[in-house]
């Protein structure tokens, strides 16, 4: 029983400095993507709202990716090969894109309206056959106001399809 103690204690030493840095990495990497989601709220802050949403979203991806990023290293630091564990989240992220092609259609095709701003909120457009007073424009939806429906359009068929702009101002 004391050999079993004395191997135990023995082996602690002998891993105390990577069980340290494991932990220093972890707590580094989630410091740094706190920081990060609070940079692109601050800029999201000064922005117009629909461009706050686009910074608030990049912020959240990149402290998610931040944390992964940090345990895929403090891992590695142990000794653990993380190449099986890297290779397994390029999957997973791949089957997760095939399965949610279109809901992130939708989010990209949101992104790049909300960028881009082809039509504002109050803009009368019609687009796949629907005519309305734009209302809210999100990451996933654009919805327009008639006087007797409102209509939720997908992102992505808004980025599609063409789409008038009623008294849109001319360009000089």
């Amino acid at each position: 029983m004391k050999d079993i103690i004395s191997i135990i204690i023995q082996q602690i030493k002998e891993k105390s400095p990577d069980i340290l840095a494991f932990f220093t990495i972890l707590i580094l990497f989630y410091l740094g993507a706190i920081l990060a989601k609070r940079i692109f709220n601050k800029l999201a802050l000064k922005t117009t709202i629909e461009k706050s949403k686009i910074f608030q979203l990049f912020g959240s991806i990149i402290k998610t990716g931040l944390i992964i990023l940090g345990f895929i290293s403090a891992f590695g630091t142990l000794g653990i090969d993380v190449s099986g564990m890297v290779a397994g989240l390029g999957l997973t992220g791949f089957a997760l894109g095939f399965a949610l092609k279109d809901a992130l259609s939708n989010l990209l095709a949101g992104v790049l309206i909300l960028f881009y701003q082809p039509f504002k909120c109050g803009d009368e457009i019609e687009v796949a056959k629907c005519i309305g007073k734009v209302i809210n424009i999100d990451l996933r939806y654009t919805t327009l106001q008639s006087n007797e429906y409102q209509y939720l359009i997908p992102n992505s068929t808004c980025f599609k399809n063409w789409i008038a702009i009623k008294n849109c101002p001319a360009s000089d």
